[in-house]
């Protein structure tokens, strides 16, 4: 028999969510290290490998993103029905397949599915699968709990952008795939069978730690109470699309996310020419570090903040500065890294602050399938960000449209969010009653 947390230590004084955070940091970690910084990585390698055209291989990381829109969209029904354990070790195993995949790819077919199979898996890993694993542990605390596992995904990018080209480098693409999907399957199979298997209920434990229904009031009446200026009735079916507030969200994480990846894919070849390719690598490590401070600031704000949707357009309205900054530096100076600071400190947000709004706007019933299909539909839509901002960075003076092009996508996304706040939505139908005889 397996062992449980409470084999060596009383389970009412150990609370299993902290292992949760940690198990959903290294999680993300892993996914976005392989299913978002690596197929970069990916399209370099193919392409020297097998001399294929840059269109065709850009053509296979746009499905690898667009099936994973797809395939989260219904994360909600397959948690329900299979458990978020299940689903989590299963995409990892098919982000494994997938990954294995793109090496071994000998005709254009084989690189299609091959993507498919990435974008399927990785998305298990990502934002809506690491909201579905704290979820459950989390209601008060869910911003900072959030906030540090959605910090894996900084670190992935820190660990796995370098450690890909190593060993692609060292041994080539096939041997480097196999050597890193096999580590990320049993580092998920451990997490799985030793933390992410459990529940508050086979623990017997509480969100947030509160050990039984006795101490559960009392901590909920200290706790700052969370506004909700809209009533939040479950909106079932076509409702939640008919939503207002449902339709801001999305829309607002749709145009933040386009706008953020097409700076980042563009940003490298921007400052290199400036500042020299080895302070260009220390630059984007900067924006990194700063995403991540930034996540976890926004997150203690939280605490004394009760408006989400203004946090956030603070955080917007920061990358915009930090993106003036940029276009008007006159060259490498404390300009230029004040404006890579301003915008890497809004960069993880873009992530993390969404589903903590869908939390305070939406019934808890509605709030895991209003993540995923944010996510679903902004990631659907980013895909295609590098390609837009690079025809932008075509039309003379490039440099100006592509810090144009994103302050005006945060612009609108402040906008759009804003009025999300302002407007009730109607309450859901209900089917009439015959009167009683």
């Amino acid at each position: 028999m397996l062992p449980t947390p409470s084999t060596t230590r009383d389970k009412h004084h150990v609370f299993h969510g902290t292992a949760v955070v940690r198990a959903a940091f290294v999680s993300a970690v892993l996914g976005w290290g392989m299913g978002f910084y690596g197929p970069p990585m990916f399209l370099y390698a193919v392409m020297t490998a097998r001399d294929w055209s840059l269109t065709l291989v850009s053509a296979a990381v746009t499905l690898h993103f667009l099936f994973g829109a797809v395939v989260v969209s219904r994360m909600p029904r397959l948690h329900a029905r299979y458990g978020v354990p299940r689903v989590t070790m299963v995409g990892a195993c098919v982000l494994a397949i997938g990954t294995i995949g793109w090496a071994m790819a000998r005709t254009h077919g084989q690189l299609f599915a091959a993507a498919m199979l990435s974008g399927a898996g990785w998305v298990t890993l990502s934002a809506a699968g690491i909201n579905a694993m704290i979820a459950p542990w989390f209601e008060r605390q869910r911003p900072m709990a959030l906030s540090k596992a959605y910090n894996g995904a900084s670190v992935g990018g820190m660990l796995f952008a370098p450690l890909w080209s190593v060993l692609i480098a060292r041994f080539g693409f096939t041997v480097a795939a196999w050597i890193i999907s096999s580590a990320m399957l049993a580092i998920m199979a451990w997490l799985t069978l030793r933390v992410l298997r459990f529940t508050p209920a086979m623990l017997g434990q509480r969100p947030d730690g509160d050990s039984d229904s006795t101490h559960a009031p009392a901590s909920r009446a200290n706790a700052a109470p969370r506004k909700r200026p809209l009533a939040c009735p479950p909106l079932p079916g076509a409702s939640l699309w008919r939503s207002w507030r449902f339709q801001t969200l999305a829309a607002t994480m749709s145009l933040s996310l386009f706008a953020q990846s097409g700076m980042i894919a563009h940003l490298y070849s921007l400052l290199a020419p400036q500042m020299g390719a080895q302070q260009a690598g220390w630059a984007m490590t900067v924006l990194t570090a700063c995403a991540m401070l930034g996540r976890i600031l926004y997150a203690r704000a939280l605490d004394s903040v009760q408006e989400r949707r203004m946090l956030s357009c603070v955080s917007f309205f920061m990358q915009m500065c930090g993106c003036v900054m940029l276009l008007t530096a006159p060259g490498p100076g404390v300009q230029l890294w004040c404006g890579l600071v301003l915008f890497g400190a809004g960069v993880g947000n873009t992530i993390s602050l969404p589903p903590l709004i869908a939390q305070a706007d939406f019934a808890a019933v509605d709030v895991a399938r209003v993540v995923a299909l944010i996510v679903a539909i902004s990631q659907g839509l980013y895909a295609f960000a590098p390609l837009a901002f690079s025809l932008l960075m075509k039309i003379p003076p490039g440099s100006v449209w592509l810090f144009g092009g994103a302050i005006g996508l945060q612009l609108l996304a402040i906008a759009v969010l804003w009025s999300g706040r302002a407007r009730s939505d109607p309450a859901p139908e209900s089917p009439a009653r015959s009167p009683r005889r």
